[in-house]
């Protein structure tokens, strides 16, 4: 299928926003990412970075990189769940996003933009609807409207529903917006779990999308 000429401009320049913002924000944020990576270094040990992959644009696999937060999952010392592993470091740094900083490299190289639907985890691709698929037709960002819409603390359904409006809307000034909107929300700290959860819990597949089986 033909790309629209209009698609292919807009992605450019998205594209070059992201590496005119990306790049100096990640050199300018090195000092600080040195100084996180020796508290989870003393805390948590080994790795320092979390890798894990994600589903990009199209649903292409990529390794999403972030600071680690959270202690190794071991049955025998009981830790388990999320609740369990979540240190008070790692709630910290998910709480400022200083656990995203390395998440500028995914940036830089192609696979992320600086806005756009969040990365989820390959085993909900075969849990989308159609249209909940929809949000993998743009790269996945480090923020976007679900993020400064109410973070975590929004359903499932709502979060989807978000992602694929972002696809119809998205532009350059809503860009803009989101990621001054990002600023606040990080400051307010605000929707940095579901209730009663330590993150978010599994996506199980569209509520809608169940009704309908």
């Amino acid at each position: 299928m033909k790309v629209p000429q209009t698609t292919r401009a807009n992605d450019s320049v998205k594209r070059t926003f992201d590496l005119m913002v990306a790049v100096p924000a990640y050199v300018a944020s090195l000092p600080v990412q040195a100084v996180v990576a020796v508290l989870v270094r003393r805390n948590l040990g080994r790795p320092i970075l979390f890798r894990q992959r994600r589903p990009g644009l199209n649903g292409q696999i990529f390794t999403l990189v972030k600071f680690r937060t959270m202690k190794d999952r071991d049955v025998e010392s009981g830790l388990i769940t999320d609740a369990d592993r979540l240190t008070r470091l790692g709630r910290t740094l998910r709480s400022t996003s200083l656990d995203e900083l390395p998440t500028l490299l995914n940036v830089i190289k192609g696979e992320m933009s600086l806005v756009g639907p969040r990365p989820l985890l390959p085993e909900y691709l075969d849990r989308y609807t159609a249209e909940q698929a929809r949000r993998h037709e743009v790269r996945p960002g480090v923020t976007g409207l679900a993020q400064v819409s109410g973070r975590n603390a929004i359903s499932w359904d709502e979060k989807l529903q978000l992602d694929v409006r972002y696809v119809d809307e998205h532009n350059f000034l809503m860009d803009l917006k989101l990621i001054a909107a990002t600023f606040g929300t990080v400051v307010r700290r605000s929707g940095v779990s579901a209730s009663g959860q330590a993150t978010m819990d599994e996506f199980q597949g569209s509520s809608v999308h169940r009704r309908s089986e």
